[in-house]
């Protein structure tokens, strides 16, 4: 459960994973308000995410791990993360006993949610059952749906977009580009012996894996962010069978090592799909290819 507050303040509620462009209409309208009433806000999110508790619906890894969607918060102005474990038990709470035993210890002033947000066992609370349960304690501002260009913004829409390679969507309705974060680790070495070394990253989190293919990508690195690619997937060129996907990148013009670093990659443009060739020249020759066009694209998308 969460810890009371003494002072007032304006919260949303919700999973926000991905803080998509949905998501951030909420949020900043909590925080909007927040600052027009001269006090805090504040999300209330839950963790882990209820459908891999539940273990049902399209649940496929975070789009924004925890330690991210903090970042995120605090980088829209969120003064306070409030994070609700969820577990089993915590699925099989009553709506009553939601609102009276997380919201009320809260001191909200105003609880700022989406159109479609539900709460309690079985979702059985809705905006309406919340804004009955918040008559005379506190103010419930509900916010409309964020359609683009016609279809609404959803984490499941993004994942599938995501999946299916289609990143230019996903990174609209995500309105930033998709970023993955991990350390990096030893791999195999053969990137070097064909004249294309690569950082081969360890991702902190259960992340949505985007499809299978070579992106390109940017990465910060020392506070700056680098251009290169990436790889997504199992090298059929070299193995056979392996299903657990590598994330291998190769940035341009850098010769340092990366052993132990840190790193954040963007996801700007997918390129092509994983594929099988018949020879290790076959694959220099279209490695060499999507280097030269991811470096044109991010060029021009500076």
């Amino acid at each position: 459960m969460l810890h009371e507050r003494a002072t007032s303040q304006v919260i949303a509620i919700g999973q926000f994973d991905g803080i998509h462009q949905g998501h951030t209409s909420v949020i900043a309208s909590a925080v909007s308000l927040a600052k027009i009433k001269g006090i805090p806000s504040a999300v209330v999110t839950f963790n882990p995410h209820p459908k891999e508790v539940m273990g049902k619906g399209d649940y496929e890894g975070y789009l924004t791990p925890l330690a991210n969607k903090q970042e995120l918060l605090a980088s829209m102005g969120v003064d306070t993360m409030y994070v609700a474990q969820f577990d089993e038990d915590f699925s099989r709470v009553s709506p009553q006993d939601f609102f009276t035993g997380v919201l009320l210890p809260l001191n909200i002033d105003t609880v700022v949610v989406g159109f479609d947000f539900r709460y309690g066992y079985h979702g059985a609370g809705d905006v309406e059952t919340l804004r009955e349960m918040g008559l005379g304690v506190m103010d419930v501002e509900i916010i409309s749906p964020f359609p683009l260009e016609g279809e609404k913004v959803s984490s499941s829409n993004i994942r599938k977009a995501l999946q299916t390679g289609d990143l230019q969507q996903a990174n609209e309705w995500l309105g930033r580009c998709y970023q993955l974060r991990g350390t990096v680790i030893e791999g195999e070495k053969r990137g070097r012996t064909i004249g294309f070394p690569t950082a081969n990253l360890k991702l902190d989190d259960r992340y949505v894996v985007p499809a299978k293919g070579v992106y390109a990508i940017r990465v910060l690195y020392n506070g700056g962010w680098l251009p290169g690619v990436m790889n997504i997937g199992v090298k059929p060129t070299f193995h056979e069978g392996v299903i657990a996907p590598s994330y291998e990148a190769h940035l341009f013009h850098f010769n340092e090592s990366l052993y132990g670093e840190h790193l954040t990659v963007e996801l700007v443009h997918y390129l092509r799909e994983e594929r099988r060739f018949p020879s290790i020249q076959d694959l220099i020759t279209q490695i060499q290819m999507d280097a030269k066009i991811a470096e044109e694209l991010l060029m021009a998308s500076e």
